[in-house]
């Protein structure tokens, strides 16, 4: 079994720190103590906590864009691309991606939801001036699918969206341990996306919303 490098020992630790504890909760102690590292290792690579966090979400975002990008090239080559379409392009990306690293799909959405609930500056401006363009190109094919609906609108709609599912990728295992517990029924991740992408179609294209 291949050894396992501290700077990756490092990430794994912070992303699991990161995603049950949350960002200000989780001290470098904490991260060096599961990573079994010393801390001299962690400012030796990452120079400071930020920075750790930064690494953290650059580790999933490189593989999820250049996998996202790949899909989107694929689709723009034909000449409709539906939001069902879209929307199972990028939640595959997301399982992709994570399989790569050896990471889970809900940790990542966990931390996605972290970084809109523990606002963290210095990550939004990180997110922006390296994953923006390829965030932009997914956004601009949704709204080319759907051109009725107003910029206001298909914004609020798009954050509608995006937080069912973050909530339900992230909650995955608790959700699916209710199923089990209660049904004595069960349902793989892969499954439960399937089954996720109507529900986001519906909350993007639902007819007549916001008339009275």
């Amino acid at each position: 079994m291949p050894q396992i490098d501290t700077v990756d020992r490092i990430l794994h630790a912070a992303t699991v720190l990161f995603a049950e504890q949350g960002f200000s909760e989780t001290s470098l102690r904490a991260i060096t103590s599961t990573a079994g590292v010393n801390l001299a290792a962690v400012n030796y690579h990452f120079g400071s906590k930020k920075e750790l966090i930064q690494a953290v979400f650059n580790r999933f975002f490189v593989p999820f864009c250049a996998e996202l990008e790949s899909r989107l090239d694929e689709l723009e080559a034909t000449p409709d691309q539906d939001l069902e379409t879209l929307l199972r392009a990028a939640l595959q990306a997301i399982l992709v991606s994570t399989e790569k690293i050896d990471e889970r799909p809900q940790r990542f959405m966990k931390l996605v939801s972290l970084g809109y609930a523990q606002p963290q500056e210095h990550l939004r401006q990180f997110l922006v001036a390296n994953f923006s363009l390829s965030y932009q190109r997914f956004i601009v094919l949704l709204k080319h699918a759907m051109p009725e609906v107003s910029h206001t609108e298909f914004y609020w709609r798009l954050y509608f969206m995006m937080g069912a599912a973050v909530f339900n990728l992230s909650s995955y295992d608790p959700i699916r341990a209710i199923l089990q517990l209660e049904y004595n029924e069960d349902t793989s991740l892969e499954e439960a996306v399937e089954l996720l992408i109507p529900s986001l179609v519906g909350i993007l294209d639902v007819p007549n919303a916001g008339k009275r």
